[in-house]
């Protein structure tokens, strides 16, 4: 059973940029704009990018586990509506998708807490 709601994984399905937020060492936010998938046979959100291990968001995910991250509309016709997933950082240095290719460095989201709002279909 996955812990997204079917509006919220056909939402998920739809994006590839979100907003990740990590905890820095002096106690500050951090936030990003990035790529991310879902992984199915997980049910997590993985971030993957170019040296992805040299990066202060892998860094603070390391550090502190804790991360949230927003999926939301960004081209038009915008209207408020996201996914928020808050959840506990695996930061990983050679990890392997679902299908068994290498993906090197990933943070896996494991979620703790989902919010989504908007998700309901427009008034026609």
């Amino acid at each position: 059973m996955t812990a997204f709601s079917p509006p919220e994984l056909a939402y998920l399905s739809e994006r590839r940029l979100g907003r990740l937020a990590t905890i820095g060492p002096d106690g500050m936010p951090h936030v990003v704009p990035l790529g991310w998938s879902y992984n199915p046979a997980l049910d997590t959100i993985d971030v993957t990018g170019r040296d992805l291990a040299s990066t202060v968001k892998f860094r603070n995910a390391a550090a502190s586990r804790k991360v949230a991250l927003v999926i939301d509309d960004v081209l038009p016709p915008w209207r408020p509506r996201a996914v928020m997933v808050r959840g506990h950082a695996e930061t990983l240095t050679e990890a392997v998708g679902p299908d068994g290719a290498p993906l090197g460095a990933i943070i896996r989201i494991h979620p703790t807490q989902i919010i989504s709002w908007g998700l309901e279909p427009s008034p026609a």
